[in-house]
């Protein structure tokens, strides 16, 4: 296996967990945090895509896809704790955005020479992620660096266990 289809089976991995933890709570349930202190699920799934758009663009110029500069505001991290249920959006709608914006990095890292991920990454990223390979890996498991947040919560709701 080289780099890139490590790369790959990582985010199918990530998204698979992460999905599969999403496949049955409703818009509403979106909303609730599992705990106090805790981001509520749709801000988090929105800082999930909006992160992995600027993650994407630092090491690919031009590849990410555009989201909505309404979006991307709504998800920052100044607005981590808003409960209006107006400014988020509702599952299907989060997932198929999440859908776009990962068809445009799965299609980046594709464009990407093994040497390519080796490069430098961006300064800003250099102290955790010193390669555009490392930079890569980290919007793979980014996802998994949240999921831990939807376990309590789905035992909240009484919603099966699944993985």
């Amino acid at each position: 296996m080289k780099g890139k289809d490590a790369i790959r089976s990582t985010m199918k991995f990530c998204d698979m967990v992460y999905r599969g933890y999403m496949s049955d709570l409703d818009d509403s349930e979106l909303l609730r945090r599992p705990s106090e202190g805790c981001n509520h699920i749709a801000w988090q799934t929105g800082h999930l895509i909006s992160s992995e758009v600027r993650l994407l663009e630092s090491i690919a110029p031009g590849k990410a896809y555009k989201l909505p500069e309404e979006f991307v505001a709504a998800h920052a991290k100044d607005k981590a704790d808003s409960d209006d249920a107006s400014a988020f959006l509702g599952r299907d709608e989060y997932l198929a955005l999440w859908d776009k914006v990962r068809a445009a990095t799965l299609n980046a890292i594709d464009e990407m020479s093994e040497e390519d991920l080796d490069a430098e990454s961006p300064e800003e990223f250099r102290g955790f992620c010193p390669t555009v390979g490392d930079v890569a890996i980290l919007i793979s498991t980014h996802p998994m660096m949240h999921a831990g947040q939807l376990v309590p919560l789905r035992r909240q709701l009484g919603k099966p266990v699944l993985f």
